[in-house]
């Protein structure tokens, strides 16, 4: 049996990390496996630097990749007239309205199938018939709040584990954990064009990044709708509008006042 983290560069999966190597999750893990979209912004390749130099984890990271997502995005498949989309666009249907996102195939294509394969490696079981007990341990950082993301693997050979489900610790638990232990808070890790952005993420990208996410929101709507086998049209931003033209603006931004930055007097008869 070999234990193995998938480690994003996030927080609860850099806090599992940091936990497994101070002995606070036992055993000890064989390794952490990092699946590279080659997407994600710099701060999280920066963050990931850190995370595995020297004398920070002592177990060994390995980086595994499908490729270029950005590559695949709105890519003409090799075979068939269809397009193919890997990301969760908006759609905006013929009649203007909001017609919701469409499936998705990018967490798996280019970050559960590439650790399943390099697990795979690991074991020497790659391109051989799979062993019908458990021989792998994958440990997930889903943190209580997030309980509901939980699923059992769909392999016979592998079972998952939720160390941080199993100690009770949220979200928040886990950037004081970091805090005391005086490590780095980490950026959050998603590609840079991704869809689930809020506004605030959106907002975090470096004009670089911005500037990429908007090539590829404009790509999107670059070919037909019938090319995505979909009748909308194909947006980044939940708005479906284009992300050039979103006002991504905060409340402040345009002068309402942050009550919350300001102490309460006690007037407010509250």
């Amino acid at each position: 049996m070999i234990r193995v983290i998938s480690l994003g560069a996030g927080v609860q999966s850099t806090t599992m990390a940091l936990m497994a190597a101070h002995g606070e999750i036992t055993p000890m893990p064989d390794c952490a496996i990092f699946a590279d979209t080659q997407a994600e912004p710099r701060a999280v390749y920066a963050h990931l630097s850190w995370l595995t130099s020297a004398n920070v984890l002592p177990f060994p990271v390995h980086v595994v990749t499908a490729g270029d997502l950005k590559e695949h995005v709105a890519a003409e498949r090799p075979k068939g007239k269809y397009l193919k989309v890997d990301i969760p666009a908006y759609v905006k249907d013929p009649d203007g309205t909001p017609g919701g996102l469409i499936n998705r195939s990018c967490t798996r294509d280019f970050k559960i199938d590439p650790i399943r394969k390099r697990v795979r490696e690991l074991l020497g079981i790659a391109g051989k018939r799979s062993p019908v007990e458990p021989v792998s341990e994958q440990w997930i950082g889903i943190s209580l709040d997030e309980a509901i993301r939980m699923k059992p693997s769909r392999e016979d050979w592998q079972v998952n584990r939720w160390p941080l489900i199993e100690k009770r610790m949220t979200r928040n638990d886990c950037l004081r954990w970091l805090e005391r232990h005086d490590y780095p808070r980490p950026p959050k890790s998603s590609c840079t064009f991704c869809p689930f952005h809020s506004d605030d993420e959106w907002r975090f990208l470096t004009p670089e990044e911005f500037a990429e996410a908007v090539e590829i929101d404009r790509r999107l709507r670059s070919r037909p709708p019938q090319a995505y086998r979909t009748k909308g049209t194909l947006y980044l931003h939940r708005s479906c509008a284009p992300l050039e033209e979103v006002d991504l603006s905060t409340a402040e931004d345009r002068g309402q006042l942050n009550l919350f930055n300001n102490e309460c007097e006690g007037m407010c008869g509250v």
